[in-house]
This record gives C-alpha cells, structure tokens and sequence, in this order.
C-alpha cells in the first residue's frame, strides 16, 4: 500500500556486508554513456522482498513496477546498476552512477533509492539474501559519482533538504530508532526519536509533496505518527495524534491539510480524512470518503487534485477516484478478470496519469492507465506477446462452522475432463491481515496448463474482506481461519474440483499454522502437504519472549505467558502440539537454516514428532498396502525467510509438489509431469534425522 500502511504489515528489512567508515572506497569513474537493452524497472521503495534475476529473464510482474522521475532525470535500475537519463531522451542515452560489482557489493541486489532534491546526492538500499539487515550507501553524484558514506543496518530513509538525511536503523529485526546525518561542511549524526515500546516498528516516509517527512511508529493494530517540517528539518518532530489502542493511521499532505487514511470510528475499516496541519487531534479530523464493510484497500496513490483508491470487494478489483476540487467520487469496476494490482510507478504529484497493471495466477500482466483529464480508463497495447491459454476463473463462498461465507478462488483449465480426477492444489495463509498472492507466475499458468487445479482460500485473519475479517481470524479467532479452511476445502471436492487423494495442501511462514492444524484434525481431506519455512511451533515461540518478534506479535498471536485461557486457546490449535498417531498425508518441508524469523528449532521438532507420529501410527496398524506418509524436511544453508522463493515460487508450487505427490507413492497417476528447477545447496543439519532431504544441485 502506499505511505506507511504496507510498512504497517511489515515490509521486512534487508541487510548487506559493509565497508566501515575508516575503509578507503575509490572514487571510481562510473560516467559513461551506454545504450542498454530493454531495462525491466524495479520500484524499490515498494517491493519488500526483492530478487536478484540472472540478466535477461524477464521479471515478475510485480518487480517490473516503476521507475523514479525527477525533475528532468530518469532514475532506474537492471542488474545491480543505477542508471540516469534525460526524460525527453529518446535515443536511450543513460549514465552509470553506480554498480553493486564494482563498488564492493557483491552479492547484493538494490531494494530502494532516493533522489536529493537537487539531486547532488543519491542513497541506495542494497539486500543480499541471506541477511535482515540492510546497508544504505550515500553517492555524491556530479561528473565522477562516488561513495560520500555508508551505512549499515537501515531500514528506511528519506531526504528532508539536499544535505540532510533522515533514517531509522534496524537490529535483530526491530526498528526502533530515528536518525538524521547531514551532509554539510559540519558533518553530524544525531538520534531524533527512539520507540520505548518493543511492540512498535519505526520507519520513514515522505509526503508526496516532499513538505513533510513522517516518523511512523506502528504495531499490529495501533499507529502514531510524528511529523518533520522538511522547510526546518532541524526542529524537533511533532507529534499528530498520540497513539489510541485499535486505531491505525498514516499521513499524506495536500494544501496546508493533513491527509489521513485510518480505522478511526465505526465501522472498522479504512476511512479517508482531513485535518488542517494547525490542529492535527483527532477530534479535527473530518471525514473524506469511508469504505464500506467487507471492503479491502489494496493501495492509495495521492495527487495533486485527485486520490485514486485501488479496492477489492466481493472478488472484484475497483478504481475509486476522489476529486478534491469537486468533491466527487467516480468508481470503476475493473476487469472481472483481474485478482491483482501494481502501481506501475510512483507518478509525480503533478500528473494528469495513473499508470498500474492487472493480473491474476493465470493471467499475464496488462497495462492500464487512467486519466484525470479525460476521465476514462485506457487499456494500453502489450508489449509482450501475450500468452494463449483455456483458462476458467470460478469464485466460490464457502459456508463455515459459524456461518460466515468464505470467498474461494478456482482457476482450472477449460479443456479439462473429469475434474474430479485432476490434482488439486490448495493455497491458504490466513494471518496478519496480509491478502493472498494472486499475481501472475509462470509456473502457476504451467500447473493449469498440465491439467492442475488451483484454489485460493481467503480465510479468516488474512484481509482480502477488509479489516474486520483479519480481526476475526487473529488472537482468540484462530480456529475460525481453521474451520474456514476446512469448509473450503470440503465445498472443493462436494463440488468435484478433485477428490482428497488427489489434494495437495501449499502455504509459507504464517500460514503454516492453519495448514498444520487441518493437517492434524482433518488429514483425511489431503494427501500431500507443501511448506515454505513455516510457523508450526506457536506455543513455544510465542513464550520465548527473548526472540526477535515474540513480543511485537503478541496483538495476533496473543501473550501466552500472561494470560492461561490464550495459552490454553493456542494449545489447541498448535500444529505441534496436536501432532498424534494417525494417518497423515505426506510432507515437503523447506526451511532456512539462519532463519530469524521461524525459528529452525521449532521445525526441527515438529518434524521429528511428525515422523514419529506416522511410524507409530504405522506400527500400530501395520498391513501390507497401507498408506505411508513420507515427511521430508528441505534445509537451505542459504536464503533467508524473506527469500524470493518463500512465497509463490516455482519450486514450492510446482517442483515440491510434483516430487512430494511422486515420493508419497500414492494413486495420482493423473498428476502431470512437472521438469525440476536447481535447488541451492542444501546444508545437513547435525540435528536432523537421516530422512532429512540434503538437497543437490539438479538440472532444470
């Protein structure tokens, strides 16, 4: 989302390898001139687990995002390096400012950079994947661009002036502290502000209008915001509204008044509202424009005259545009077609154009634009050859234990035959208020080409229905995400798209804790079950208020430690402290070994108990023919829990689940043959059992 509110569901950090202060860094001559190949733009200030993508291959939709115009200069990145161009250059002319190689990067990619105003300086956010953290690197740009600093473990930065920077830093995964460095004759740094409670993230954003920046502190549920006039940028920030428990907000700035997008007020869910910057309390603030119930805001973008809303109500994606000037608002139904949304670029405040993209599993991106002066939605031309496919999207509502209809989303191929006979594979997350990736990947679009079955199950406690539906799965709701799952699942095959035997169950991090749990109380209804470094151990984790995130989490999970009931309510759900014998489905687990995030050590027992589990189980009713379950548990040596691949890659949803429905031995023979992709190399942890997979190099 854009300001704060996706650095509010955490946009995870990032950290490099770094040249102390006292290392010499050559001012090396990175001015050429060049004309590339077709460059793929990544928006660095809004991808928040970025890749790093071999030169050539086209990238993911939602990394082929913006690119960042300022003032008369074009500023973008391929391949680990920085180029500019003129705007009105259309001989492709661009120069180098800086490449992640030559300046000792190495093994690092860019997650984000930012312009100066007067463009003197430049900073840059470089990730490697194996680490959290991430380092800023300030070039001095002009004639010969050079390393002016370096700075390690930020997490956020922006310019207030030309030669003053504000930043927050970041250690074992918590962002507390608010810095500003000048880059004047007197060089200094200076701490700004510091967060005193743990549950609280703190980052750094600027209005569109470059007239504030804001401090924003947030939790899983409630936020504050202090401001810094970028025209003092010395004085101390101000604060908007002292934080209340339950209600989020984040700032933008328009003519003198404060933009604020919050939860305030009934009902829950997110409301667009205005304050004059002279009284910015609460009880000022007035109302824009409210969503409606069982709405999500997947994005905001602010303009001069306009505010554009990018919403999903009912399976469907809109386009709301505000107009301030005439205080209407336009909606517009998007695609019926479309299940996701990327703005393409940050536009200037000024522009008369909102450029984004539409997509879904199986649908390759398209470029729309809309425009406030013609008032109309343009469909642009491709520029890539489509891809032709026969593919049918269903939407689906569930009825769950208590009643509440749960939304599915079903893409299989129209040329199928006898569904009930196809492989199914079902994905689930249901945490944080965080929506399920429906982008387009190609091996999702290669599933359903080879007959597959792909369902989307928006449970409660993700936010694909607005607020309230997070509220209703979070805490002491959690087993509504379970029993949401189960209807889904269960209205799946009564419907016949598949039968349980030819069912495969996906989820990554949080969303291992329903796919856990259903595997524990309903292992009947799947036969395999694919997991991506996920969060199995709750209980355990959650009392370890020593780790990274235990205290911070505590307004989803609940705090065990304090309260017997919610340590009683995690229990039961608790995918391993449910573990029994009995006839489970197979199992591919991937984990990362330096994981700070989950915790290797809770799936190490949880694998460990799962096996002895199905061994007892096996034992117990040991007859030739039985089912055996396999449990494979996948150690990566390298990555990390934000890795590119935890979330929707094409070894989870393809190659795992192609090779744990083979090694399960079962009766899909109709299962497609799926080619394997090359696995990093896996490291064989001391503590595992033999059946713990040591993954080799394998040839795609």
């Amino acid at each position: 989302m854009c300001w704060t509110a996706k650095s509010f569901v955490r946009g995870l950090s990032f950290g490099v390898k770094y040249y102390p202060k006292d290392n010499h860094l050559p001012a090396l001559c990175l001015c050429s001139t060049i004309k590339p190949n077709k460059c793929h733009i990544l928006d660095w200030s809004r991808s928040s687990c970025n890749i790093t993508v071999p030169p050539g291959r086209i990238l993911s939709w939602r990394l082929f995002s913006c690119k960042i115009r300022f003032g008369g200069n074009v500023y973008f990145e391929e391949n680990g390096d920085i180029f500019c161009s003129k705007a009105d250059d259309d001989k492709g002319n661009v120069r180098i400012l800086f490449n992640t190689e030559d300046m000792g990067f190495s093994g690092t990619f860019i997650k984000r950079i930012r312009v100066s105003p007067d463009e003197r300086y430049l900073a840059i956010s470089l990730k490697s994947e194996n680490s959290e953290e991430a380092t800023c690197v300030i070039m001095k740009l002009g004639d010969v661009p050079i390393v002016e600093e370096v700075i390690p473990n930020v997490f956020s930065f922006e310019w207030a002036t030309n030669d003053v920077l504000y930043y927050t830093s970041q250690k074992n995964l918590k962002c507390q502290n608010v810095f500003m460095t000048t880059f004047t004759n007197e060089k200094y740094t200076k701490l700004v502000y510091t967060e005193q409670d743990a549950r609280f993230f703190v980052d750094i954003h600027c209005t569109k209008d470059r007239r504030f920046l804001t401090i924003n502190s947030n939790s899983k549920t409630t936020s504050e915001v202090w401001l810094i006039d970028c025209r003092h940028p010395f004085k101390l920030p101000v604060l908007v509204q002292a934080r209340t428990q339950g209600v989020i907000y984040h700032i933008e700035h328009r003519n003198n008044e404060l933009y604020i997008l919050t939860s305030y007020g009934e009902p829950a869910e997110y409301k667009l509202m205005k304050a004059s910057v002279a009284s910015t309390g609460m009880e000022n603030w007035q109302l824009v424009y409210a969503l409606e119930e069982k709405t999500k805001l997947i994005d905001l973008e602010m303009f001069r005259d306009h505010c554009i809303m990018f919403l999903q109500k009912a399976g469907c994606l809109y386009l709301n545009v505000i107009a301030f000037v005439s205080r209407s608002v336009q909606s517009i139904q998007l695609p019926t077609w479309a299940c996701a949304f990327e703005l393409e670029s940050h536009p200037e405040h000024a522009s008369s154009t909102c450029y984004f993209q539409l997509t879904s599993p199986a649908h390759p991106p398209r470029r729309f634009a809309y425009s406030f002066k013609e008032n109309n939605l343009i469909e642009q031309a491709a520029e890539e050859v489509p891809i032709i496919m026969n593919c049918h999207t269903t939407r689906l509502l569930a009825k769950s234990k208590d009643e509440t209809l749960v939304p599915i989303t079903v893409f299989h191929n129209t040329n199928s035959k006898e569904l009930h006979r196809k492989p199914l594979l079902v994905h689930v997350y249901g945490a944080y208020g965080i929506d399920l990736n429906m982008s387009f990947r190609e091996e999702k679009l290669m599933l359903i080409e080879e007959g597959w079955i792909l369902a989307y199950c928006h449970v409660r406690g993700g936010g694909e229905l607005g607020l309230r539906w997070h509220k209703d799965g979070c805490q002491q709701n959690k087993l509504k995400g379970l029993y949401d799952l189960k209807a889904c699942i269960m209205l799946l095959h009564e419907l016949g798209f598949s039968q349980p035997k030819y069912t495969a169950l996906t989820a990554a991090s949080a969303g291992g804790v329903l796919a856990g749990a259903i595997c524990n109380s309903d292992p009947e209804l799947i036969r395999a079950m694919v997991l991506q470094a996920p969060f199995v151990d709750v209980l355990n984790t959650m009392m370890k208020t020593h780790l990274p995130l235990s205290i911070e989490e505590q307004e989803e999970w609940g705090n065990p430690l304090a309260d017997e009931k919610c340590m009683k309510y995690i229990k039961n759900y608790c995918p391993y402290h449910n573990i029994k014998p009995q006839c489970y489905p197979s199992v591919f687990i991937t984990a990362y070994e330096n994981d700070q995030r989950v915790p290797l050590t809770g799936i190490l027992r949880y694998v460990q108990k799962l096996r002895k589990a199905t061994s007892d189980h096996t034992s117990r009713t040991g007859k030739e023919g039985n089912w055996i379950p396999k449990i494979i548990l996948d150690i990566q040596a390298s990555g990390s829990h934000c890795d590119s691949s935890w979330e929707d890659s094409l070894t989870e949803v393809s190659t795992r689940d192609a090779d744990r429905l083979k090694l399960t031995n079962s009766s899909l023979s109709t299962s497609p043959s799926i080619p394997c992709i090359s696995h990093q190399h896996c490291h064989e942890n001391a503590n595992t059992s033999a059946e713990t997979r040591c993954c080799p190099h394998r040839a795609g």
